[in-house]
């Protein structure tokens, strides 16, 4: 099975598979290139899975910071580019 680039993947799709290879990496019974590849991957996870908070931060910060008579402006998602 092909792996979904971590940009291309839910929040929920990440923290899953994140959640897998930490079990994976403290099973302890990886040989050594296969622990080194997954530990790879996992922290290009958990960085996406950081930036896609952060950009959910900034979303809400932007919509608490406007008042009532502001009209919304559409949110630039950089999956979308």
């Amino acid at each position: 099975m092909a792996t979904k680039k971590p940009e291309n993947m839910t929040y929920e799709e990440t923290l899953k598979e994140l959640d897998t290879i930490v079990n994976g990496l403290e099973n302890g019974e990886l040989p050594l290139d296969v622990a080194l590849k997954q530990f790879e991957r996992g922290i290009s996870l958990a960085r996406q899975g950081q930036k896609t908070l952060s950009d959910a931060e900034q979303r809400v910060e932007i919509l608490l910071a406007q008042d009532d008579n502001t009209p919304l402006e559409p949110f630039e998602d950089a999956r979308d580019e």
